[in-house]
Formats: structure tokens, sequence, C-alpha cells
């Protein structure tokens, strides 16, 4: 119990954005380090994507091949199409809530990493 109440205690007092965000995994003393750091990131976070996806196209394939049915890859492909467009949109008006300042670059790709994360897992998670 005095567990469960610290969590909760310590979620009303640490935001968290501050615990998930990555821009602070990355540490560094300057901002041309983060930048450098969170495209690194961004780049593997997209790459793990795509390998995710590629196998979750492959079973949806394998089920519109036991059904008969073209469904499950069509409606897969509209479901990234429509998340790419989300992160794209999001993540370009949380850049933008900087206000032209030069942490926004970071900002926006920090917010890729984190919908890409998610993504992620959401196909992972799909595949089982």
């Amino acid at each position: 119990m005095k567990k469960i109440t610290a969590i909760l205690l310590l979620s009303l007092f640490v935001p968290g954005v501050v615990l998930a965000d990555p821009a602070t995994e990355c540490g560094g003393s300057s901002q041309v380090e983060i930048g450098a750091c969170v495209a690194q990131t961004l780049q593997r976070v997209d790459a793990t994507i795509d390998i995710y996806l590629g196998f979750a196209i492959g079973s949806a394939q394998e089920l519109d091949e036991i059904t008969g049915r073209t469904v499950a890859v069509p409606a897969l492909e509209a479901a990234q199409a429509a998340w790419s467009a989300y992160r794209t949109a999001q993540c370009d008006y949380v850049g933008a809530t900087f206000g032209g300042g030069s942490g926004a670059g970071i900002a926006t790709d920090a917010c890729k990493i984190k919908l890409g994360r998610d993504r992620a897992e959401e196909l992972l998670r799909d595949l089982q």
C-alpha cells in the first residue's frame, strides 16, 4: 500500500512529460549536442517502426490469404498513413509552440520520437 501511495504522490508532483521526454534522455551540454542526439534517436525509432510495420504487413498478408479476402493489408496501410499524417501535424504543432525559438527542432523531433515509440508498441502488440 505504501508503494502505491508513493507512486500516486510522485505522479502528482512530477509531470509525466518530464519522465518521458526524449530530449532529456540525451543529456548534452548544448542544443547542438542534444539536437544531434535527438535526431539520431529519431532515426532509430523510425527504423524500428519500419521493421515492425514489415512484420505487421506480413501478418496481414497471411491473414488475407487465409481468409481469401483483401482487407487486412489495406486497413493497415490506411492506419499507417493516418498515423503518419497525425504525427507530422501534431509534432509540427509542438514545434510551433516554441514560437520560432532555437528549441523548436528538438521539440519537434522529441515529439516524433515519443509518438513513434507508441506506434512501435502498437504494431508489436497487434502481432501477438
